[in-house]
């Protein structure tokens, strides 16, 4: 191939499009019930297409962030015998912008605070810990995995 062929090898740009939040892996031998229930949660959402936090990365380093964690109702469900966890139908947008270089992004937050979280991309996964990027109701410990739309 050409020099000039645009190519995604470059690794800045690997981040680039929409990933949504579809699961947290948690070390099972030493998680907190709440990274368990964080976890249970996240699969049970993920399993009906249902994706808490969308992360859209643009290439004008535009950082669009669809996080609907704000409106979880956690109930259980008609036989007791779980959880019932409906897709939220509203969503908190947010607007911003981004660094990614060297396996570290650099936001600005909601509170206009600069945040670095360090993430691995390797095809269509992401992964980042899920204390750094402090998420509502999944930011006892392990890490969140996205996948690429």
């Amino acid at each position: 191939s050409c020099s000039t062929d645009k190519t995604s090898d470059n690794p800045d740009n690997s981040i680039l499009g929409t990933w949504d939040l579809t699961a947290l892996t948690i070390d099972e031998g030493t998680a907190s019930d709440e990274e368990e229930f964080g976890q249970d949660i996240l699969n049970m959402l993920t399993a009906s297409d249902c994706y808490l936090l969308s992360l859209s990365f643009n290439e004008d380093l535009t950082l669009v962030t669809e996080d609907a964690s704000n409106y979880l109702e956690i109930g259980v469900n008609q036989g007791g015998t779980g959880l019932d966890v409906p897709c939220p139908s509203q969503r908190d947008m947010e607007n911003t912008t981004y660094v990614y270089a060297d396996g570290v992004l650099t936001f600005i937050d909601d509170n206009q605070e600069t945040v670095s979280v360090d993430l691995t991309i390797s095809g269509g996964t992401m992964t980042m810990a899920a204390q750094e990027l402090d998420v509502e109701n999944f930011n006892a410990g392990g890490e969140l995995i996205f996948t690429k739309r």
